[in-house]
């Protein structure tokens, strides 16, 4: 039985896995640093805005403590969180769908809270979730269940009821190994892992009208 859903956020309910990889590059040529073809090779250890400051402080040699890294990231995409992002088509009807229904709603992503509720609030969404579970917080990061795990335990639902809502691979094995039901939605830069992710998946969708259907349908 769900009782709770947790919505991933980049890839999941906003198309902006692009401006993170035009990031990356220009944090790194703004140093004068060649950009390695194997740059996120070694992501094991997980995916959050903590783990990836660590990750590059290390590989790069980087004279700035990890909070001037997150700052200087954050700050080089705010206004696009801000003012540009959209949520995905027909996210709304699933959100308004599961609150009639009395779900409880959180966001487990592995972005800062601060960029989460920047863009939620923007698309005027941001009241419909109850925690915010993010990788600015002190816990591992995706693959590893924690980012989950904590929303899960925030809003008083056993992991068993919850549902995740993900777009990528190290999300939802997160998400399995939270031991949450994970439904996954389509999004342009799952690339190569498409297959994985469908198959780890309890159900994909490629579009939230198509997810809206099936919740109507099953709930």
């Amino acid at each position: 039985m769900i009782k709770a859903v947790i919505f991933d956020l980049d890839g999941t309910l906003i198309d902006s896995m692009g401006i993170w990889d035009k990031v990356d590059v220009d944090f790194l040529k703004k140093r004068n640093i060649e950009v390695p073809e194997d740059l996120f090779v070694d992501t094991e250890s997980g995916n959050s805005i903590n783990d990836l400051a660590i990750l590059f402080k290390d590989k790069f040699k980087l004279a700035e403590s990890l909070d001037e890294i997150k700052l200087e990231w954050q700050s080089m995409v705010e206004d696009y969180y801000r003012y540009e992002l959209k949520i995905k088509p027909n996210v709304i009807d699933v959100l308004n769908f599961l609150r009639e229904k009395n779900i409880k709603l959180a966001i487990g992503t592995s972005n800062s809270e601060h960029l989460a509720r920047a863009v939620l609030s923007s698309n005027k969404v941001e009241d419909y979730f109850e925690f915010f579970s993010a990788g600015c917080q002190d816990i591992k990061g995706k693959p590893h269940p924690d980012i989950y795990l904590k929303a899960a335990e925030s809003i008083e639902i056993a992991p068993e009821n919850c549902l995740v809502i993900e777009d990528s691979l190290v999300g939802v094995q997160a998400g399995k190994n939270a031991q949450m039901r994970v439904f996954s939605i389509h999004d342009d830069y799952t690339g190569k892992d498409l297959e994985r992710v469908i198959e780890l998946s309890d159900k994909h969708f490629q579009t939230y009208s198509d997810m809206h259907e099936y919740f109507v349908n099953k709930l």
